[in-house]
């Protein structure tokens, strides 16, 4: 998931290869919910991984390679 700020913090998901975008995307108002996704996709595995994502978040742009289930996945294919 690659994620930067402009009008709320808009998050967009791309498949392995990091080329070929997922159809859904979502725009938050908070940069909480980041950490909250992230957190629910099992990418905060150790302090290293959060603090890189708040690292992104400081800046305004960041990515972190998310563990979704086969549920989770298919549902980022839908449109």
């Amino acid at each position: 998931m690659s994620f930067f700020t402009r009008c709320g913090w808009y998050c967009q998901f791309l498949e392995e290869d990091l080329k070929t975008p997922l159809p859904r995307t979502f725009t938050f108002a908070s940069s909480d919910k980041i950490l909250q996704l992230a957190e629910h996709a099992g990418a905060l595995r150790n302090l290293e991984c959060r603090q890189a994502i708040e690292h992104g978040v400081s800046v305004g742009k960041g990515g972190v390679f998310l563990m979704l289930t086969a549920e989770q996945y298919g549902k980022l294919c839908k449109r």
